[in-house]
């Protein structure tokens, strides 16, 4: 079904035979800049060009991608991924909602084998593994073990999927994580299929995927509609992006590294405001970075605030994919398709970018960022000092709550495995208060040691997997500074939890192999997991005499790590400051035991002899990093490793999985439930139909996100989430989280509009509450909502300015939909919350330029109609609106409906995307 709208479909000729493509070099000749055009810009036209159906995708699509400028359109462009990369937290929803579209078409007669992932879809295991043990040789087997235990019931299911869909892959647990798997693997860079050759793109359900644009791919972060919605054959849709050009000159000093550079570029691009943008790289110094440095800076992208940080393909590009063991056919195809269709970097300066910052690389300083948020950044020659200004606004509550920060504690794709602190101190354990040199302090006595722990001490010390793990330099640089520690006879301190979890096995491998790895295990620095564990919260407890003193005398302590988002209390709800930074600096800093030290003047530790030990004797030089990085980096690990990918571990081996094509649901589970959406669907969409005297459920301000409304942490016992699970006999300590129970759709529609900080202007009281407007009585929203459903009355949201916001939660969308509500009112609106509205049939209204609830004095009792739907609905059209008050009295006024786009107006009407797919599949 390949058009050809502008006459550009040309032949490459490889050594195999003839591929066919869309040439962006013919558009040239036909008079368009696309020379001009970023990189970024010219893989989406090329897309929207191959894709185009002149329905989904449209001529005034293409053309908007055409005539981009550096002030670009606010119109909508498509996008349709090559494939997408899920991770366990939010792949598992997804995958329920395939396979209860299985369950549908079995009850309507058809073949469940039909159904299926329409591109690639790669998930990985790699969001639920929690460090429960560290510092010992058995850690990573005990830490697996524990993974199985809380997980077993989500691994069969996918190990099940796994088995029974087409063109869908499981990545076990304990094999890597998403992002490095992706860079080292699964990015082709280049993909053919069908005959024809086109950019390798994607999407992923976690939002640091853009780690894959240092390897010339373009690929972001979505929530989990919009990846369903990709894997299904239809476009995504969002708005045409600004390019800000970020030009580097110059070369990295001696004794940084890329972690360093990329917390530079995390206070540069915030400062400037890259929020909803793309970030493209060029300028001379890109030709001194690695794949593995530009891979790092990728991965930040979620915390610059852009879409992608793109770095187009080059010779670095084609290094790194032979040293990673893609085939020679594979390089030269990528080589060749670069170059002939517009796609190679050369002729950066022709390039018009929305606007060109600046950064010479050889002003780049050692760097740790921190303690609340990846963009404070701070040098560490200043880091002493700065310390004690920070100690003095935490004491001083100069800080705002955490839900009052544009970030709340359990924030973004994943969460966090609640932490279940729940050991006994041993009875020989003594701890007393004290001060020391004005910080708290507190003196602990335990069978093994005696130490101090205060203000400062760092209790956390985490070689995390996601951002610095995929890059060798520092990696190795790590195990160098280990090894120089071991030599001097200087050990970590005593009260700091340690852990190495790599991005993947191949890091393991070359740690050995430099005989580097027994030396981090001396530091103990012992492999807890391959998987997302400190950055995402999974950091498990805190040895429980270091958790009893922090707790009972409120010690400001904290973590230091590798990774990539530091929010309050997101590493761990115990530890105050987080502090992100190497890997070297990781084992520098765990060795000191404390921040709040001058690393480049004061000594580390001392060793036996009571000799100073400082920075300067354990830091590697470059030259002795390049040495052993030469030696030990081989594409026959990476050969090995991903050779046997796929197998897993003998448990998941061993793990029993339904082998039925359509899944035999479990009515007693609590993890795994079919989602409701699909159940005895129509086969024809129902008519439009106005909104009729709804309810309003709930009246929110501005800025309400998407973890208002879905949060993924934990819940209280007396939550209707665990009022539910209690009634269905799961212990407290088996909740678990939200985000790992987002495939029951019974436990995440009682958590919706449930945070404990949201607040309803309905209600008196702060958090999940409203007031039930017949009765008057206060109650949650979710008992509200089912009164309300028992008398058929249908429900609105009120909403302020940036509704949505946040990160892009699949159950925000889905949980409003199944509480009955059938619009949302707002003055505005975040993208993808809207689009995931739309997505479940969820009405988005826009209140005139200028107007709100408050203006229109509307308090959230009235009965409100909407007129016009029921007439036929297009793009963008204007409905009338009626509130009516209880004294009778109405307020006239006048909506825009947010549907942007005829595709919209279909998915509307049949109430979502995956029943306008379903329905057209009962067609056939």
């Amino acid at each position: 079904m390949h058009k050809d709208p502008y006459k550009i479909v040309k032949e490459l000729d490889i050594k195999k035979g003839k591929l066919k493509y869309y040439s962006l070099e013919e558009l040239q000749k036909q008079g368009h800049d696309i020379d001009k055009l970023p990189f970024s810009i010219r893989i989406l036209l090329e897309n929207a060009v191959r894709n185009f159906d002149d329905f989904a995708i449209t001529k005034e699509n293409v053309e908007t991608l055409l005539n981009w400028t550096p002030e670009p359109s606010g119109k909508d462009i498509p996008y349709k991924p090559a494939r997408v990369l899920m991770q366990d937290f939010t792949g598992v929803p997804a995958v329920v909602d395939i396979a209860s579209l299985r369950a549908e078409a079995v009850r309507k007669g058809k073949d469940p084998q039909k159904i299926n992932p329409l591109i690639p879809v790669d998930l990985v295991i790699d969001h639920s593994v929690q460090v429960d043990y560290f510092g010992t040789n058995y850690s990573y087997a005990k830490n697996v073990d524990k993974e199985y235990e809380r997980n077993g019931e989500r691994y069969k299911f996918l190990k099940w999927a796994q088995n029974a869909f087409d063109n869908f892959s499981v990545v076990p647990p304990g094999m890597g994580i998403c992002h490095q798997v992706n860079l080292e693997y699964l990015a082709k860079g280049v993909i053919e299929r069908d005959g024809y050759v086109f950019p390798d793109t994607l999407v992923g359900t976690d939002s640091h995927t853009p780690m894959v644009n240092g390897i010339g791919v373009v690929g972001w972060g979505v929530g989990g509609i919009e990846a369903e919605a990709a894997i299904l054959g239809q476009p995504i849709n969002f708005i045409m992006p600004e390019v800000i050009g970020l030009r580097l000159n110059g070369d990295m000093p001696l004794g940084t590294t890329a972690t360093d550079l990329v917390l530079t570029i995390t206070h540069l691009l915030r400062n400037h405001g890259v929020v909803g943008k793309f970030v493209e790289v060029f300028g001379p110094g890109l030709d001194n970075l690695t794949i593995p440095d530009r891979a790092t800076i990728s991965n930040m992208s979620p915390e610059f605030g852009c879409t992608v940080t793109y770095f187009p393909i080059d010779n670095q590009t084609l290094s790194y994919m032979d040293k990673t063991n893609r085939s020679k056919e594979q390089i030269d195809l990528v080589e060749q398709y670069a170059k002939s269709n517009m796609l190679w970097r050369e002729n950066e300066d022709k390039i018009n970018y929305s606007t060109v910052l600046e950064l010479d690389l050889s002003t780049v300083e050692p760097t740790v960022s921190g303690p609340k948020r990846p963009q404070d950044k701070i040098l560490v020659r200043e880091f002493e000092d700065k310390f004690k200004d920070l100690l003095k606004e935490e004491h001083g509550r100069e800080y705002l709550s955490m839900y009052e920060r544009p970030v709340s504690r359990w924030y973004a794709e994943g969460g966090s495995q609640p932490v279940q602190q729940t050991a006994e101190v041993d009875d020989d354990v003594a701890i007393e208060e004290g001060d020391s040199n004005g910080l708290k302090t507190v003196k602990i006595k335990t069978h093994n040691d005696e130490f101090s722990l205060s203000d400062g001490s760092i209790v956390i010390a985490a070689i995390t997997s996601c951002t610095n793990t995929s890059n060798p330099s520092v990696m190795l640089g790590a195990g160098l500074v280990a090894q120089k520690a071991i030599q001097r006879g200087v050990d970590v301190k005593p009260w700091v939890k340690t852990s190495l979890a790599p991005g993947s096995k191949v890091v393991t491998d070359y740690l050995r192999a430099a005989e580097l790895l027994d030396d981090l295990e001396a530091l103990k620095f012992h492999v807890v997991g391959y998987g997302c564990t400190s950055c995402i919260g999974n950091s498990g407890p805190l040895p429980p005499h270091i958790a009893k003193a922090v707790k009972e005398n409120d010690l400001v302590v904290s973590s230091v790590l590798s990774g990539n988002r530091n929010f309050e209390a997101r590493v761990h709800p115990d530890v105050k400051m987080n502090f992100l930074m190497s890997p070297m600096l990781v084992v520098a800093y765990a060795i000191a035991g404390r921040v709040d030290i001058d690393l480049n003047n004061d000594p580390l530790s001392y060793d036996v002899n009571g000799e100073p030990v400082y920075l300067k004797d354990l830091w590697p030089s470059q030259d002795e990093i390049f040495e052993v990085m030469r030696k030990v980096l081989s594409p026959d690990s990476y050969k090995k490793n991903y050779g046997e990918i796929f197998d897993g571990n003998e448990q998941w081996r061993d793990m029993k999985a339904p082998e039925s094509k359509d899944y035999q649901w479990d009515d007693k589970s609590t993890y795994i439930k079919e989602a409701p959406f699909f159940k005895d669907i129509s086969e024809e969409a129902p008519d439009f139909e106005n909104i009729e005297k709804a309810h309003v459920l709930l009246k929110l301000g501005d800025s309400i996100t998407t973890d208002h409304i879905s949060p993924a942490g934990a819940f209280a016992e007396d939550s209707p989430a665990g009022k539910y699970l209690k009634g269905r006999g799961v212990e407290k300590k088996d909740f678990n989280s939200y985000g790992s129970r987002r495939g029951n759709d019974e436990v995440m529609t009682r958590g919706t509009f449930a945070n404990v900080r949201i607040k309803n202007q309905l209600a008196e009281q702060e958090g999940g509450y409203t007031k039930h407007i017949p009765s008057g009585e206060e109650m949650t929203v979710f008992d509200a909502a089912e009164k309300y459903k028992e008398n058929g009355t249908p429900l609105v949201v009120l909403g302020g300015k940036e509704y949505g916001s946040g990160s892009s939660r699949d159950w925000a969308a889905k949980g409003t939909y199944l509480l009955g509500i059938k619009a949302v009112i707002a003055e505005s609106y975040e993208r993808i919350h809207r689009s995931n509205l739309v997505g479940m049939g969820v009405l988005p209204l826009q209140y005139s330029e200028g107007e709100s609830a408050e203006s229109l004095g509307l308090d959230g009792s009235e009965k409100i109609s909407v007129t016009g739907i029921s007439d036929g609905l297009e793009p963008s059209k204007k409905l009338s609106a009626v509130a009516e008050k209880s004294d009778g009295k109405e307020v006239k006024f006048e909506v825009l409906a947010r549907l942007d786009s005829q595709i919209e107006v279909e998915y509307y009407k049949n109430k979502g995307i995956l029943q306008y797919v379903l329905r057209d599949f009962l067609r056939k």
